[in-house]
């Protein structure tokens, strides 16, 4: 299980049936053990192929050390869309575990997958991370991408889940991983909106999260 601490993680819901957005920070969380986000993890050889950021043309590269490693289960719906920000939505989980990995929010990737408050958020606590001498460890898995809501072309309602029960933090100075005891906390929730930007590229702006939800608990 991934522990990392956040600052100021005051909850918001920010997608519901509509597009209903708060102005709260770019992250919110539950309560509860605070362990998160910039990893997740599981069975690394699930991952479908077609959704590997390899396959795709103009696919991000991911610079990630030996001991992370990163699957993604993206199926596609037929819209041209909704595919588009499912394939955005899951590069933006990947730039959180490389950022969490860095230690640097401010990575390419991050830049062209989080804005706003998002941003913001993510760049403070990989910051803090790894001023607490921490980085991150393990199989990390993303799964069950749904696109809930699209608003004028523009702006989405995404929700997905993360396993994150072998990810770990691990101590910079030392190489110690600090493992924990499987839970269904390890599984998570993200609910989260994602505008389309200039480019052409889908950014998350806004998320909140749910630890030991059902429905990723038994996915």
């Amino acid at each position: 299980m991934l522990t990392m601490r956040r600052r100021a993680a005051a909850a918001c819901l920010i997608v519901a049936a509509a597009l209903s957005v708060t102005s709260c920070s770019g992250g919110s969380s539950d309560t509860g053990n605070d362990k998160i986000a910039g990893a997740d993890s599981g069975e690394s050889d699930t991952a479908s192929p077609s959704a590997s950021a390899s396959a795709e043309a103009g696919a991000p590269t991911f610079d990630l050390p030996s001991d992370v490693k990163v699957a993604v289960d993206r199926g596609m719906t037929g819209d041209v869309t909704k595919d588009a920000i499912l394939r955005d939505t899951a590069y933006a989980a990947q730039a959180r575990v490389e950022a969490f990995a860095k230690g640097d929010g401010r990575t390419v990737n991050m830049n062209r997958y989080f804005a706003a408050y998002a941003r913001t958020y993510w760049v403070e606590n990989a910051a803090t991370f790894k001023k607490d001498g921490l980085t991150v460890t393990g199989d990390y898995r993303y799964f069950d991408f749904e696109v809930t809501d699209v608003a004028n072309g523009k702006t989405a309602a995404v929700h997905y889940c993360e396993d994150q029960s072998k990810a770990y933090n691990k101590e910079i100075k030392t190489g110690k991983v600090q493992r924990t005891q499987p839970s269904d906390k390890d599984f998570v929730l993200y609910t989260l909106q994602a505008v389309q930007d200039s480019a052409g590229d889908w950014q998350v702006t806004q998320q909140s999260w749910k630890k030991g939800d059902a429905a990723c608990v038994q996915g």
